[in-house]
């Protein structure tokens, strides 16, 4: 007899096969981070039932057995050499493995040279990634299959961390997006982040094997696989034991099992990193939270003589809260919940319970914010809105007037706010990852069987917290299996996951060089600041002291309901939805898509009563006003119209194709005229879209790339389905020198991306693609070595053509710079005159593709701003001094155009920044460093395939609101 034991990440496998390598025993369970006790009870069980007390060949496998069988003694084997040895046995014809587990994604390829391609720091799209999902959805996994099945459309979805794909999901839900559509979309993330972040750019083709837990039991997973990969994969019996069913095959010692057993209960033991305590003893606790009891808020009872109440309803990404205060700014009743998916149902039922509680109330205000704002405005008739940020300051204010640091810790989310003459001057906001928010605790808290506010309060008197680092939420629970085996108590645990909560927000989100850069007098808020232990890991790592309201997770709702008491006129009665109105309060949804404009935005329609609808997820105004927005002074708008006028001339020389993107979207002009007079037809890829990056996505090497470069994949493709003779896309380490840096180089990737589609994309080996080293910094040497290029593909090109085709091109590309500057002088001049706002959206020419911006640009336009480019400003400014190497034109120019914005008081900059794109990390410093120092606030908007804009409008109504708020103190 031969047992095969699989210790994953979240479950144990186990089989037992017969004499004639049959299965006679299987068993798949989840093991709770209980692991030795689990694996000990299974062999205890498989040796009564199975082998009766008699030995039989053992070996272990899996990502958390490698401690358990050297403590134990047994052999290990690799979970990946287990899964081949399997897989040539059992399905010999296959070709490909894509296994997912719990917390690990692999992809095995069998054939064309054995490779395996496994996840690394990220557990994004893994099994545990679809478990969070489904709770977040309020349903199990099989129903959230099941709701797949029904669906009509998908979504995008970010799968690049297991919790913060929940800021692209929640807005989908408070838009009221059907939960099948969501579910599908969750399928779809998987799939893409295991086809792109594995695969990364080897064929998965041949004969496909689905293993693993995910794979199993989610029918719709499966068939998401076979549709992106074009092909039908096979589940095969037993393909969740086939890690254990390897070790049993390559077992070769044998064992009595119930020893092995007993050997276990020693394996594996031993000491830990830890911390400090973050109390020394009762004494300082005491004293500690008596000093947090004195930020409070007077509470006084809420009867008919309070007067006019003001409300304040903060819609947020999880949870619902709302705020009744009294002139005095007494609070006078308050609310919280979560808003299991729909947040309007909740609020109707608070503000009726208020009615019928209080017949007579007087209600002067009612603001909303939050991600749900508009929803809520929308709904109930509220009387305004106000973005989040200044709500959570104008509430931080309240308790501590000269306040320089907010730190707000939600559920997935996490916002910073720095102070400066009494207003917001510079924001922070998670990005990629939400491992330091409150979901990060919750998830740990359930996962070891405990209530969140059980698990925090044991960490309050720990005696060695464990150090565990900071890490991706669903990664770390390998770090804290590892802490158990090593004798942590539970109380260890839960703080040393506090203390790595605050050690995330500092160095991770706000990146801080030291706690004293943030400000000394803080206000902590958000409902993760109830946990006494983050508080005090908080103000530990701080070196100061801080305050945290007794309404900590209210004062988003607290501080809209001060905006709208600080706004209302005398008298003022509101205009909120009266008590039979919300009797009769209806909500119909339904989604749509627009049809306006190229963008084609998948719309969400919220119907009410009275005529009253709000549409959402649409990136212009058209779906609302029917008319297209004010593309006018939008110089994003006016870059797309000029290079859709070159066209492909008739020609003698055959088709040319060139790829839309990255620095083509700024050079097309010049090899546009270039190769048109040399009698090419010059045929561009079409627009972007997420159909043609989808096309190309198996062609994509490396998953940390720009989402621009990977966009170049699927223009590649759709140019070689066009039938073009040949595709021109060169490499260029210098770009042309505007005489602005120390050098003039393309950033690496721009430079040099043309080798990895050449190397990468499977349509290149049947088509010419030109991708020789050109330069046109220097004109002279442009035209001598042109020739020599053209000719290794083209006959009976002369050097006088060249010649003369190299000065049209210079002279279009001069002539189309010319017209972009001009273009931009008279957005600046009409704005001025109209009194706008005037906005540099400063990043690539790539950033033009709207399919990359995802409409940022007419955001902007429709908070009542003029969008101008950092190539349309640059030019006013001469190289001046910078505190880094000044060596890429495209950054010199965002410099410049940054140190030309500090000029000027009426224009701002708002850098745009792709995901994985390295070189950022230095321009993003620098550019806040020059806007600061004129005396400007830095805005970053972080942008990748994901086109929920959500966190953008945020970011933005952010900034203008900090913009009006330090024009009123100026003025």
């Amino acid at each position: 007899m031969r047992v095969g034991l699989d210790i994953g990440s979240t479950t144990i496998k186990c089989v037992v096969l017969d004499d004639r390598d049959q299965v006679a025993f299987d068993t798949y369970e989840r093991h709770g981070s209980h692991i030795v006790e689990k694996a000990r009870e299974l062999l205890r069980r498989v040796d009564k039932e199975q082998l009766g007390g008699r030995p039989a060949y053992l070996a272990i496998s899996g990502s958390a057995g490698m401690g358990l069988a050297e403590g134990c003694g047994v052999p290990f084997v690799q979970e990946v050499f287990a899964t081949r040895v399997a897989a040539k046995r059992l399905a010999p014809a296959a070709d490909v493995v894509i296994e997912l587990g719990g917390e690990d994604a692999k992809i095995l390829f069998l054939t064309g040279g054995t490779e395996v391609r496994m996840n690394g720091s990220c557990a994004g799209g893994t099994g545990a990634f679809i478990d969070q999902m489904a709770t977040l959805l309020k349903m199990t996994p099989e129903e959230l299959n099941a709701a797949a099945a029904g669906a009509q459309k998908t979504y995008t979805i970010a799968s690049r961390c297991g919790v913060f794909a929940k800021s692209d999901i929640q807005p989908l839900i408070n838009q009221g997006a059907a939960a099948g559509d969501i579910a599908a979309s969750i399928y779809g993330a998987v799939v893409n982040q295991t086809i792109a972040g594995l695969a990364q750019g080897r064929p998965i083709a041949g004969n496909i094997l689905y293993l693993g837990g995910p794979l199993t039991f989610n029918s719709v997973l499966r068939q998401s696989f076979d549709k992106a990969l074009g092909a039908a994969g096979l589940c095969p019996e037993h393909s969740l034991h086939f890690v254990a069913l390897g070790a049993a095959f390559y077992a070769d010692g044998e064992f009595r099992l119930a020893e092995v057993a007993d050997r276990m209960a020693h394996a594996g033991a031993g000491s830990y990193a830890s911390q400090p305590p973050l109390f020394r003893d009762r004494a300082e606790y005491e004293a500690f939270h008596a000093r947090h009891l004195k930020a409070a808020v007077p509470r006084v009872a809420f009867g008919a003589e309070c007067g006019p109440v003001h409300i304040g309803i903060d819609a947020g990404s999880t949870t619902v809260k709302l705020a009744v205060i009294d002139q005095n700014a007494h609070l006078l009743f308050t609310d919280y919940q979560p808003n299991l998916g729909n947040p309007l149902p909740l609020i109707r039922g608070v503000l009726l319970g208020l009615y019928n509680a209080h017949p007579d109330l007087q209600v002067a205000s009612v603001t909303a914010t939050g991600y749900g704002e508009e929803l809520v405005r929308s709904a109930f008739c509220a009387d305004g809105g106000v973005v989040e940020t200044v709500a959570h300051f104008t509430a931080a204010r309240h308790f501590l007037p000269d306040v320089d640091f907010i730190i707000d810790i939600g559920g997935q989310d996490m916002k910073c706010f720095k102070i400066e003459g009494g207003a917001i001057s510079d924001i922070f906001l998670n990005e990629a990852c939400s491992s330091g928010c409150g979901s990060f605790l919750q998830t740990f808290a359930e996962a070891l069987g405990y209530d969140v506010k059980e698990f925090a309060a044991l960490g309050l008197f720990a005696d060695k917290p464990v150090d565990l680092g900071s890490r991706c939420t669903v990664f770390m629970n390998s770090s804290v299996k590892q802490a158990q085996k090593d004798g942590a108590s539970i109380q260890n645990i839960s703080a040393g996951l506090s203390i790595s909560v605050v050690k995330n927000a500092l160095y991770k989100v706000i990146r801080a060089s030291s706690p004293e850069e943030l400000g000394r007098r803080i206000v902590v808020q958000g409902g993760t600041f109830y946990n006494e232990a983050v508080l005090r890991a908080f103000e530990k790592e701080m070196g100061v002291e801080v305050v945290r309201p007794d309404i900590a997770g209210l004062m988003g709702a607290f501080g809209a309901a001060l905006h709208g008491m600080a706004l209302a006129k005398p008298g003022q009665v509101s205009t909120l939805l009266k008590k039979e109105e919300l009797l009769r309060f209806t909500q119909e949804t339904k989604s749509v898509q627009c049809g306006g404009c190229t963008n084609h935005c998948q719309l969400t329609v919220n119907a009410f009563p009275g005529g009253r609808r709000l549409i959402s997820g649409n990136r212009c105004e058209k779906p609302v006003t029917g008319k297209g927005g004010d593309g006018g002074l939008n110089l994003y708008r006016f870059k797309q119209e000029l290079l859709a006028r070159y066209k492909p001339a008739p020609a003698k020389r055959g088709t040319i194709g060139i790829p839309l993107c990255l620095n083509m979207y700024e050079l097309l002009p010049f090899w546009h005229a270039f190769f048109t007079s040399l009698g090419f037809a010059v045929v561009t890829s079409p627009l972007s879209t997420r159909e043609l990056y989808t096309a190309g996505q198996a062609s994509i090497p490396s998953d940390t790339v720009c989402f621009p470069a990977k966009l170049a994949h699927g223009h590649i493709r759709a140019l070689a389905e066009m039938g073009v003779d040949a595709i021109f896309y060169p490499c260029m380490s210098y770009n042309l020198d505007e005489r602005l840096g120390d050098n003039h180089y393309n950033c690496p990737v721009v430079a040099y991306y043309p080798e990895v589609l050449e190397v990468n994309c499977p349509e290149l080996a049947r088509l010419p693609f030109i991708s020789d080293f050109v330069g046109l910094h220097r004109p002279g040497d442009f035209k001598k070595k042109m020739p020599d290029i053209l000719a290794k593909y083209f006959r009976g090109i002369s050097k006088q053509e060249v010649a003369r085709a190299a000065d049209l091109a210079y002279a279009e590309y001069a002539a189309h710079m010319q017209r972009l500057r001009d273009k931009g002088a008279e957005i600046i001049e009409k704005a001025r005159a109209a009194g706008k706002r005037i906005i540099v959206l400063a990043g690539r020419p790539y950033h033009v593709d709207p399919e990359v911006n995802h409409g940022i640009d007419a955001l902007i336009c429709r908070h009542g701003a003029a969008v101008v480019t950092e190539d349309s400003v640059a030019w006013h400014m001469e190289k001046f001094p910078t505190t880094v190497l000044n060596q890429w034109t495209y950054h010199s120019r965002l410099y410049a155009a940054a140190k030309y914005c500090t000029t000027q008081p009426d224009m701002d900059l708002v850098q745009l920044v792709s995901f994985g794109c390295g070189v950022d990390a230095i321009t993003t410093d620098e550019t806040r460093e020059i806007l600061q120092a004129g005396g400007k606030l830095y805005t970053q908007l972080k942008i990748d395939e994901i086109t929920n804009l959500g966190a953008v409008n945020i970011r933005l109504r952010s900034l203008f609101a900090a913009l009006d708020e330090k024009q009123r103190g100026e003025g």
